[in-house]
């Protein structure tokens, strides 16, 4: 999702908000089956250090210089203009990673990597290239993970001191009174504040086409004629907007748990939040046909209604875990973490029946693994400020807080669970202070004259609902569906092979699956 709340920032990542508590599945499967055959640009397709503008020349004309940067990776620093529109002015560096191919004398290609947010530093998906992937694509390509301008390494930004971010997390997601309103409304509007205060010029030039454009300057100091891209979730965002305006240099793109860019900011809250309702209710259905006695209930309605009552409870007096408290916000990240991925469901049980216990160490474990927070109270990385900073920079819409209480019903019938929260969350970005001044076309993504791009969708993904992944494989011209029938966040690596070995079978060898595939 692309919508910050205050109190609550749903990413729509992949593996990264879970990856700080150790939890990581990796399968090790063979690359035999694969025949690499390379990426081939359509005829006409400039050279690959050929500019989108000759204002960009020396931009797209400079070479990395790659130094040791731990287990076998390599690191660089990508320059590239801090204002497209001004490139004689400013610059800014973009860190990346390369996790050199295994095979390398039968390597496709190098293949860009993106696991989602915004905010994620994507040089994370290379430095752990074996957790997100299968062998094939550790033999046969260069995975290139790069920090997106504004997070990571690259010029990350910063909004809000530690202790304000702890309190910007741990806040009421959904005020009842006059005066919770308020200070939901002050905590909002402290995080665009502060980008503004503390990364002044930054704040205004980190967005999603900003973005898109550092990814073919960095395609071209790889020295790739055309794109190589696998994008999850957010990432699938970055993907469409790169091929969209640069449709002649689109090789071969996996779109993995789709955004879908034509929604306004109520309907893409309004999804999500019937998108985390559907996978919660299948959490609740595995309890009760797993065991003799599920500790939820015997029904789906029981259990929703017992983990509502407990963020209710928990509203209403925070449990006591050392000098912290388990908030009703950090319970509700606690509570969504689990879901992005099956395999973590059993953390979800335990975090549960403790809290029921009076114990909210768990989940506020799980909430502070989201957050990338450790246990001194720092933060590792800026994932919880650049997710705010680029979201609203991208879409500055949003309500009045006197308008939430009209939404509320309808949020609540998509999901009982979060609908108020979501709701509420739709104040956020409104009058986004970098936004001022700013009036960008809105991009109409078909990608017209692309290569094919294929589009994974899962049936019940909480982050990004799988009606997402049918509406952006529909918008694009060449979008190619991939359905799997499942579980958690995004397709690939899921445990799903059908899956796997399409995504696998086109990167590497150029087969395209056929559009409507069902796994």
């Amino acid at each position: 999702m692309r919508r910050a709340v205050a109190g609550l920032l749903v990413l729509a990542l992949v593996l990264g908000a879970v990856a700080a508590v150790g939890y990581f599945v990796t399968r090790d499967d063979s690359a035999g089956a694969y025949d690499p055959v390379p990426p081939v640009a359509a005829e006409g397709t400039p050279p690959a250090s050929e500019p989108s503008d000759p204002a960009l020349e020396q931009f797209y004309a400079q070479e990395l210089d790659w130094t040791d940067c731990g287990d076998g990776d390599e690191c660089a620093t990508l320059t590239v203009p801090l204002d497209y529109d001004d490139p004689t002015g400013e610059t800014i560096g973009i860190h990346v990673r390369r996790r050199p191919a295994d095979d390398q004398d039968g390597k496709v290609s190098s293949l860009l990597v993106n696991p989602g947010g915004p905010g994620v530093a994507g040089s994370s998906m290379a430095s752990n290239a074996g957790a997100y992937f299968r062998r094939p694509f550790l033999t046969y390509f260069d995975i290139i993970g790069f920090d997106p301008r504004g997070t990571g390494e690259s010029s990350p930004i910063d909004c809000l001191s530690d202790g304000d971010l702890d309190a910007y997390l741990s806040g009421d997601p959904e005020p009842e009174t006059p005066a919770e309103a308020t200070a939901y409304v002050h905590t909002a509007r402290s995080m665009g504040r502060g980008c503004e205060r503390l990364s002044p010029g930054l704040a205004s030039h980190i967005s999603t086409v900003e973005a898109a454009r550092d990814m073919d300057v960095l395609r071209a100091a790889l020295g790739e004629q055309v794109m190589t891209y696998y994008g999850a979730s957010y990432g699938t965002q970055l993907g469409s907007t790169y091929a969209e305006l640069f449709p002649d240099r689109v090789g071969r793109l996996v779109l993995d748990g789709a955004v879908d860019p034509t929604l306004t900011v109520r309907e893409e809250a309004l999804t999500q939040a019937g998108g985390f309702e559907t996978a919660l209710s299948a959490y609740v259905q595995n309890c009760i046909d797993s065991t003799d006695s599920c500790f939820l209930g015997s029904t789906v309605d029981e259990g929703l209604q017992r983990i509502r009552g407990l963020i209710d409870e928990v509203d209403a007096e925070p449990l006591v875990v050392g000098d912290r408290e388990l908030t009703a916000g950090l319970a509700v990240y606690g509570i969504i973490t689990p879901l992005y991925n099956r395999d973590y469901w059993i953390l979800l049980s335990q975090g549960l029946q403790a809290a029921f216990d009076g114990d909210g160490s768990v989940l506020l474990r799980l909430a502070d693994a989201y957050a990338s927070r450790d246990a001194d109270g720092g933060y590792a990385d800026n994932s919880m400020e650049a997710f705010p900073a680029i979201s609203c920079l991208d879409d500055p819409s949003g309500i009045r807080p006197a308008q939430v209480p009209g939404e509320v019903p309808e949020f609540e019938e998509a999901s009982p669970t979060f609908g108020r929260i979501y709701a509420w969350g739709l104040v956020s970005c409104r009058n986004w202070p970098a936004a001022r001044g700013l009036d960008p076309e809105p991009l109409d993504i078909d990608a017209a004259g692309a290569a094919p791009i294929v589009v994974v969708g899962t049936t019940r993904d909480p982050a990004t609902p799988y009606a997402w992944a049918e509406a952006l494989a529909s918008q694009l011209d060449s979008g190619v569906l991939v359905t799997r029938d499942g579980d958690g966040h995004t397709g690939y690596n899921s445990g799903n092979e059908c899956t796997s070995v399409a995504v696998e079978s086109y990167l590497i060898e150029g087969k395209v699956p056929r559009d409507g595939l069902t796994c």
